[in-house]
Order: C-alpha cells, then structure tokens, then sequence
C-alpha cells in the first residue's frame, strides 16, 4: 500500500478545483464553486466544492469527500488506485509498502491492461505512417477517402494494423507484454484448433477510445474490404478497464467545448466525430454505433443537460434510435433533432463546410424533439385513425419520461395541439402512466423518506411544545447512532471550545472535546457506528497529541486513509450551522443565547442522551438474556445484578435529564 507520507504529498499538491472541473462544469460563487451533481439527477445546482476545505459536498443526495474520493466515486476505482491517478496528474512518484495479493493482482492487472493498450496505440499510429503497408491502405483511407490532415490523425491516434496476422502480438511478447493481457484487452485471439494467438485487428484501420481521463481503454477497427463476409468494424471487447456503455467515444476530445457550449452534438461513429472535430466543431461525440445507455447519458449530463442529435439526411435508423432518445428525455435532459440534406451525413457535412457554417445550420434547422417525433409520425400514420391513436399512445409514453412536472404540462399542450386531441384527455393518460410506473423500488423509497420526515416534523414539533430546549441538543427520540453523529459534530465544530457551568457560586470553564471524551471513556462506551468511532478514535489521538484547547485541524478527517470517515467528516462539517441571529437583536434589548450557551445545554444533553440510548441497550439484552432457561444460578445472579446496577443509572439518568430540561 501507498505510505503515509506519500499520501500527505498527493493531497498537499491535489487541486479539487482543477480535478473536479475535469468532470463536471464548475461555476464559482462567492468563495466556493457550484455545478449540478455528478452523482444523481438535478435541474439546480447543489453540488458545491470548497477550495479553502478542500473538500466537495451535494446537498441533493448528500456524497461529499476530497479530491481521491472524488475520483474513487466517478471512476469506479479503490483508494490506492484514485491516490495514484492524482499522483501520476501532479507528477508525484508513489512509494508503496506490502499490500494484499489480491490488492496486487487487482493493481497490476489493470495498469497491465492499460499500459498494453497505450503501447498498442503507439504500435497502430507507428505502423500506420511508418511502413509502406499502413501508408499505402491505411493513410490512403484515412487522407484521401475521409480528408483528415496529418494533425488530425495525430490527434485522436489513428492507426493501422497489419494484414500479416500476428505482427502485433508478436511484437507485444516481444517488449515484454503478456499473453493474457493480450487476450483480456482483445487484442489478440487464440485459435481453438492449435492454440495459436494471433491479431484481432489484422488488416483493419485503428480508433483508439480513450476514457473521459484519456487513458486509451479499448479500439475499433474498420476494415477496408469490400467483402460483406467480413464484419465492417471489429471492436474490444468487455474488460476489466471497458465496459462499452459507460464510454462515449470523442468525449475526452470534446468534454471542454461542451462545457463551453453548454450542450453537445450526438453523432453516429467515429469518422462523424473525426471529420466534425477536423472542422472545427468539437463539442461532439458519438456512441460507436451502438444503443444509447444510461450510463452514457449520465455521463454526457455531467458536462451539459442540452443534447443535439443529428441524424443522416436519409437515415433509415431514425426510428430505432426514438426509444433512445426516451432515454435522454428520462434523465432530464434538453434533447433536439437536426436532419441533414439527403446527400449528407455528418462525416460530408463536416467535409464540406466550415465549423460556422456548421454551426448556423445546427441552429436554423434544429427541432424539438417531441416535435419532430410527433411531425415524423403523423406523416407516415396519414388518416388511418388506429395508426394515429397509435402515434399518440408513443408519444405520451415519452412524455411521461420527462422527470420536470412544467416542461411535461408544455409537452402535453403542444401535443394536443399538434395532434388535434383533447388536453385533458392527454393530461389523464400521462398521469395514469406515471403513477403506474411510481412503483419502481426508487420511487417506493421516495414516497417513505417523505412519510418518515412528516413523521419527524411532527414529532419534533410535538416535542418542541412539552420540551421546547431539546433543539438544542440531541432530540430525545434520536437513535443512537444519530446521537453518536451529534457528539461527532461536536467535536470536529466545536471540540476546542468551552462553555460555562456555576457550581454554587463559582463559574467554571468547559472544554466540550474533554467533557465529551472523559464521559465516554469513564463507561467505557465505545460507539455502535464504526465509521463514527474511527473518527473518534482519530480525534483522541491528535486531541491528546495537541492539547486541550487547541483545535483538531479538518485535514485530519478529511484526508483520513477510510474514504468513509472522509464522507462523514465532510458530510458534518458542511451541515449548516446552529442559527446565530443578528446583534440588532441585541440592541433591540432583546435577549438571544450565545453560542457558549447553546453548546452549555446541548453537549451535555447530548452526553446524557446517548448514556441513555447505550444503557436501555444493554437492560434489553440482558432482559433478553434472562429468557434463557438454560442459564446456571451464578449467571442468573450475574445478570440479576448487572440489571439492578444499570436500572440505578437509568433513574440518575433521569433524574439529570428532568434536570436539563428545567
């Protein structure tokens, strides 16, 4: 595993900004930076980064962390492999000590694999311009049939494989690559019959996919056959660093002019996004030619909510790729539909036209979705009124995938105008669909959050009538796990600070980390939740180290190794803070509690409450144990007395809880 002191170098020179700016649209305000969340689907932005924290945090679904567990959330990869990606960014040599066998075959495994593919990428590119075989098929295709210009080529990395079967893979075994790396990336193939791996890619020009950080993940090869025995593209298959439905190709390429934009052009295949690029035009990417994924959509949603697809002038494919575009309208997103003259596809157009050219006629000619859907079918349903009533059943299953309840009422109004039929008709049919489709486990989960939090309003409303001070502290109904977070926070916001108590006529000074601290280790309690006692335990060890008195800096928490102490750190440390109401009430005479009074009620409520949640606990157990017929007499007299000793702590407890309310 990394070091510690090679961990404290990688988040010293990490940049969260300039990280997560790779990913999402970050837009700053005030002090900190805003975007929509990366995580799940929002219309207002409430994923906000702190530079100064060091630290992100959504409001929304709640994720929040520092820069590697940023990158562990979005690409899918263990802690050591994030605190390597942003060591490999800022230039920083990682020094490792032992890990696991399976830590290091999993490791290994998949730098293997990429280290392959960027080795092969060089191969394709060198083979293409270096021998008289890639020049003479693969550069004449790429230069003379597409137009891509020495720069170009370069650019996105195209290559050429060649013909002979097994240059690569001999090549590759030959600079020391293994043969199941060759295999578990696909390049290479093995023969059934005799055993023998050989190229998958033979004879076939070379697309390099690189992922959204620009590591090259998989390839498709074209052939230039004219053959129809022969597949037209050959792709990689599924691997340890691929998964098909999570890339879109030319993204890495594009992610920066869709952030400019503000939206991003959906085009077939890889020479529409080359020759558009070449053009100009950059914010464009495709999905290889394959079904769009929700994956894809997510991922493209982190950059912009506005979708231009563009669809080949004769396209017979319009239709199957409609239920895609469902898909896009399900995640809350813009999407518009541009057709090409006849003559073209995006590949000619691009050719034949500069990016402004390009440009105005996306923006003359571009149609809303739903329009053109609605426009398309009507045409081909004519007056045949089943086939109508058919086009009008497809596009309320569309609307009915649009999450914003507004855009849906627009939807629907247009709808009835365009189709001649009546609008409460329509507005009946989508809600029908709608609640008919609420069933889904999401939405089940939904509708009981929100029953739960009426529950709670009113129960902390009843509560704040009969005991208005329990908001002050931990409420009496907490769980003891929610008390736990609560003696957390305050620790991490407040832990260096005191309040005052008078003892008969003196006013002694608190130090709440040392009230808190002394209370738990004088029961010998240690907390249920694990993530929260590792943030203890980490918190006495520094507390002791500094003093009391002197605060226990974030970065402790924040940066700690667990990914899941840094969630929970940085989740209370962005929770809002208790009001604090302005000095003109003070002018105005009118009295309001400081802060040192609010933490002189409210830790020791909370100390109280918790001592109380963990000894009802244990009564339960042993009442629970008592039940036990095979007990012998001394554990029975055991438990008889543990009993009797924690019902006296219960009525103490009490008693001192009757006495904090008062």
């Amino acid at each position: 595993m990394i070091d510690r002191a090679t961990v404290d170098r990688i988040y010293a020179a990490a940049d969260i900004v300039d990280i997560i700016g790779d990913y999402v649209t970050l837009k700053k305000k005030g002090v900190n930076y805003q975007a929509c969340c990366p995580f799940h689907q929002e219309k207002t932005p409430s994923f906000v980064v702190s530079p100064s924290k060091g630290v992100f945090k959504c409001f929304g679904c709640g994720k929040g962390g520092n820069a590697v567990t940023f990158i562990m959330e979005h690409e899918g990869v263990s802690y050591p492999e994030a605190l390597r990606m942003v060591a490999k960014r800022y230039g920083i040599e990682v020094e490792e000590r032992a890990m696991t066998e399976e830590d290091v075959r999993r490791n290994n495994d998949r730098e293997s694999m990429f280290a392959l593919n960027g080795w092969a990428a060089e191969y394709f590119a060198k083979y293409l311009t270096g021998t008289s075989e890639g020049r003479s098929v693969g550069l004449t295709y790429f230069s003379q049939k597409r137009g891509f210009t020495d720069a170009t080529i370069r650019k996105f990395g195209l290559g050429f494989c060649s013909a002979k079967g097994d240059d690569l893979t001999r090549a590759a075994l030959a600079a020391g690559y293994k043969e199941e790396f060759l295999l578990s990336t696909g390049l290479a193939l093995k023969r059934e019959s005799d055993g023998r791996v050989y190229d998958r890619f033979r004879d076939r020009v070379i697309f390099p996919v690189h992922n959204i950080s620009g590591r090259v993940v998989a390839f498709g090869g074209r052939t230039l056959r004219t053959d129809k025995s022969v597949a037209k593209y050959q792709n990689s298959p599924e691997s340890e660093i691929y998964s098909k439905k999570r890339e879109l190709y030319g993204l890495y390429f594009a992610k920066k002019a869709i952030q400019q934009q503000d939206y991003a052009i959906m085009v077939e295949g890889y020479t529409d996004v080359i020759s558009m690029h070449q053009a100009g035009v950059e914010n464009v990417v495709s999905s290889s030619g394959t079904s769009l994924t929700t994956e894809q959509i997510q991922l493209l949603h982190r950059f912009t909510r506005n979708i231009t697809v563009i669809y080949d002038g004769d396209s017979a494919g319009i239709h199957a790729s409609l239920r895609g575009i469902d898909m896009i309208l399900r995640e809350g997103m813009n999407v518009r539909v541009v057709l090409l003259p006849p003559e073209h596809d995006p590949d000619s157009f691009a050719r034949a036209h500069t990016a402004e050219e390009v440009h105005a006629y996306i923006r003359e000619n571009e149609e809303d979705f739903l329009s053109f859907k609605a426009r398309l079918m009507l045409r081909e349903a004519g007056s045949d009124p089943i086939k109508r009533s058919e086009v009008i059943g497809d596009m309320v299953r569309s609307i009915v995938q649009i999450p914003d309840s507004i855009q849906r009422s627009v939807y629907i109004k247009e709808c009835a105008r365009t189709m001649d039929v009546d609008e409460s008709v329509l507005i009946a049919e989508v809600a029908r669909k709608r609640a008919m489709q609420s069933g889904d486990s999401e939405a089940a989960e939904f509708v009981r959050r929100q029953q739960r939090l009426v529950r709670e309003q009113q129960a902390a409303g009843a509560q704040a009538q009969a005991e208005p001070d329990l908001t002050k502290g931990g409420a009496a109904g907490s769980s003891e796990e929610a008390l736990e977070r609560e003696l957390v926070k305050y620790l991490l916001k407040s832990g260096h600070k005191c309040f005052e108590v008078t003892e008969g006529r003196s006013v002694v000074e608190i130090n709440i980390a040392e009230e808190i601290l002394q209370s738990l280790e004088a029961d010998n309690i240690t907390f249920s939740n694990p993530v929260y006692e590792s943030i203890l335990e980490a918190y006495r060890d520094k507390w002791r180290e500094l003093g009391t008195g002197v605060e226990v800096p974030a970065q402790v928490f924040v940066n700690h190794p667990d990914p899941e102490v840094c969630n929970a750190a940085v989740d209370i440390l962005t929770a809002d803070d208790n009001y604090v109401p302005s000095e003109i009430w003070r002018r105005k005479d009118v009295h309001v509690e400081s802060e040192s009074e609010i933490l002189a009620v409210g830790v020791p409520k909370a100390i109280m409450l918790y001592r109380s949640k963990v000894v009802e606990r244990m009564i339960n157990a042993l009442r629970e144990r008592l039940k036990d017929e095979s007990l012998g007499d001394v554990e029975l007299a055991e438990c008889m007395m543990q009993l009797s000793k924690l019902n006296q702590v219960k009525l103490a407890l009490s008693k001192q809880s009757r006495r904090l309310i008062l």
